[in-house]
């Protein structure tokens, strides 16, 4: 594999022009290029996986002198079952059905007219993401199926592992001759790059950050091109007096084993003050022994000493790790309302055994997903199903929930007339 390739450019302006006028001839291309191109990256990356693992083996060797956090070097590792899962996503895209130029009915119709609309590709995509170097294969797999130009951005933890599967996956699609500029990667070592990207909304149609909540809000504050917000952790969960121990246990346990990114995590856990202390006590020799810390409210560490106390702000912020911290409220309205405060309002659960609070939960809860007696738990590669997802989004705007294949497409509406006037 050459050193250099034409889609690792330095200069993000001309970056972001070449993406533009490449997305006008994706916009174009048959659905068969689309998904041959993603099983070539599929099969490149498999047969690139050692040098992958080298250069990533670089990255974590600098990370750890760097006193990086372990939380990113945790995202940051590569593993050949790691690698496979990212070669297996981009196979099952590769087989799935081509979203674009999918018809469906109008809302209206014209008199001598037919009307009906089309899921048409965005355009020019940004995905700004830390560490998680696979996830720059799953991204492309996603844009190229859709018939979208991709801009890649990775952390510089990542830099030799990017640069490596940036070429990789450049190398199987200049080979099936898509359009010169369809993919790119800025090197991860320049920061000022990442200010310079975000504020060219002329041309590109949506960024994607994908990493700690504090890297989303950075570009949510600066960006002046949409963004998709994703979300991971801090989500919460309603544990109803006539809900059951043994599920509680299980979703949380279960919701933590995302892997690498336990996206859904469930981090808070809200308690009605009639729950029986026993059954609390339980549960949090269970998460002890299973090696999360459990802290709580002050009333519950008046009452359970052993138990850390959480700081006010922490009830808004993602752990990203096996902590969980629990609260009492008076009832299920109460817990409802507290959520809709301060949760990251991507997935929160309950546990219940009243249809009518089901019922309650899933209609006042304002987040994009709610998981009743069912583990949140987060899979891009979902076993059952035509989907693939990269994130999860909390936000109103542009789409909300999971990050599919659909997300990345617009509506285009035709009205097509008999020529009668």
């Amino acid at each position: 594999m050459t050193t250099d390739f034409p889609s690792l450019s330095s200069d993000p302006i001309a970056a972001v022009h070449r993406a533009h006028r490449a997305s006008v001839d994706m916009a174009i291309t048959k659905g068969a290029l689309r998904s041959q191109a993603v099983q070539a990256m599929a099969q490149a990356l498999k047969h690139h996986q050692d040098e992958i693992l080298d250069a990533n083996t670089l990255d974590l060797e600098a990370s750890r002198e760097m006193a990086v956090p372990d939380l990113i070097l945790e995202w940051l590792k590569l593993t050949p079952e790691r690698i496979q899962a990212a070669v297996q996503i981009l196979q099952r895209l590769s087989e799935l059905p081509d979203p674009i130029g999918r018809v469906m009915n109008a809302t209206y119709q014209i008199d001598h007219c037919q009307t009906y609309s089309q899921l048409m590709p965005l355009g020019v995509i940004v995905l700004i993401y830390e560490a998680f170097p696979e996830l720059a294969a799953i991204a492309a797999g996603l844009c190229i199926k859709t018939g979208n130009s991709l801009i890649l951005k990775g952390g510089s933890e990542a830099s030799n592992s990017n640069q490596v599967i940036a070429k990789t996956l450049y190398g199987a699609l200049e080979r099936l001759g898509l359009p010169d500029g369809c993919f790119q990667s800025l090197p991860s070592d320049q920061g000022a790059s990442v200010r310079d990207l975000i504020v060219q909304d002329q041309y590109i149609n949506l960024i994607i950050p994908y990493g700690r909540p504090s890297l989303v809000q950075q570009i949510v504050r600066q960006s002046t091109a949409p963004v998709l917000k994703s979300a991971m952790g801090n989500c919460y969960l309603y544990w109803s007096p006539s809900g059951s121990l043994d599920a509680v246990r299980w979703m949380i346990f279960d919701s933590h084993q995302s892997e690498p990114d336990p996206v859904n995590a469930i981090e808070k856990v809200l308690i009605h003050r009639n729950q029986n202390p026993s059954s609390l006590n339980v549960l949090w020799n269970s998460l002890r022994e299973k090696g999360f810390e459990v802290r709580g409210d002050a009333e519950l560490v008046a009452e359970f000493p052993d138990v850390q106390l959480v700081e006010e702000a922490e009830w808004r912020q993602a752990y990203l790790a096996k902590i969980v911290a629990f609260k009492v409220v008076d009832s299920l309205d109460a817990a409802i309302s507290w959520i809709n405060l301060y949760s990251s309002g991507h997935a929160d659960c309950l546990v219940t055994e009243s249809y009518q609070e089901s019922r309650q939960f899933a209609l006042g809860v304002n987040s994009a997903s709610t998981y009743i007696n069912a583990s949140p738990r987060f899979s891009r590669n979902p076993k059952r199903g035509d989907s693939i997802f990269l994130g999860m989004s909390n936000q109103k705007g542009h789409r909300r929930g999971l990050i599919s294949l659909e997300t990345l497409t617009t509506v285009k509406h035709i009205v097509q007339g008999t020529g009668q006037f």
